[in-house]
């Protein structure tokens, strides 16, 4: 029997590839997304669109839609950026990205906990600009507010599932080229694919709790 990935924000740039990646390996890949795209229709098994991480009813109807898998790894990948700058902060931009890239995370990622097993995983999609120690350019206040948060809430989820058997990682996946940052990264979405899929299969209950970049690279927090 094939393993089961779930991959939030699976429809496009980072998360497609993760898709990419894992049809590729084997595994049985469910695409989770607001909108499919034709990409992801041809590498997903199974495709739940019309999903909105930040919505209750929303995170209901996935949970549902899964209740008769295990999984054995779960991605949340969904997220979002804005560029906040210092004196024409919007605070419902700053409450947007915590809902999105931090409380979505930690409400998917509780959902689906009766449909995983000892052995599952969790690879939470984080940046490197959730780092405190890291930030040297300031800006971007709700981007890294959240990425910080979701930051902490994947230690204590790897803190709290350790007992059952389920280990969770933080990962950057490096400064790629997609939308987000209108495609002025450094790497294609593909080599960041590669890079999370060999951080995630690198992962146990022994490092679990960490923050890694996709090369590698364990990061400061």
């Amino acid at each position: 029997m094939s393993s089961i990935v779930v991959i939030t924000g699976a429809n496009r740039g980072v998360g497609l590839a993760l898709a990419e990646h894992y049809q590729q390996e084997e595994w049985k890949v469910i695409g989770v997304c607001r909108q499919t795209s034709d990409e992801l229709a041809r590498v997903a098994d199974e495709v739940i669109e019309g999903i909105d991480v930040t919505q209750d009813d929303d995170i209901a109807r996935l949970s549902a839609a899964l209740a008769e898998h295990t999984i054995d790894l779960l991605i949340n990948n969904a997220g979002l950026l804005r560029d906040d700058v210092l004196g024409d902060i919007e605070i419902d931009s700053l409450r947007q990205q915590m809902e999105i890239n931090a409380y979505a995370p930690l409400r998917v990622s509780e959902a689906l906990l009766p449909m995983m097993k000892k052995g599952s995983k969790i690879a939470n999609i984080t940046s490197r600009m959730g780092s405190l120690a890291d930030n040297d350019s300031g800006g971007r206040y709700g981007y890294r507010a959240s990425k910080a948060a979701l930051n902490a809430f994947g230690k204590s989820l790897a803190i709290d599932l350790k007992p059952r058997g389920i280990a969770v990682a933080q990962l950057h996946p490096g400064y790629v080229k997609t939308r987000m940052v209108n495609f002025g990264g450094h790497i294609s979405p593909q080599e960041s694919a590669t890079g999370i899929a060999a951080c995630i299969k690198a992962l146990n209950l022994e490092n679990s709790g960490g923050f890694w970049h996709s090369n590698g690279e364990q990061l400061p927090w």
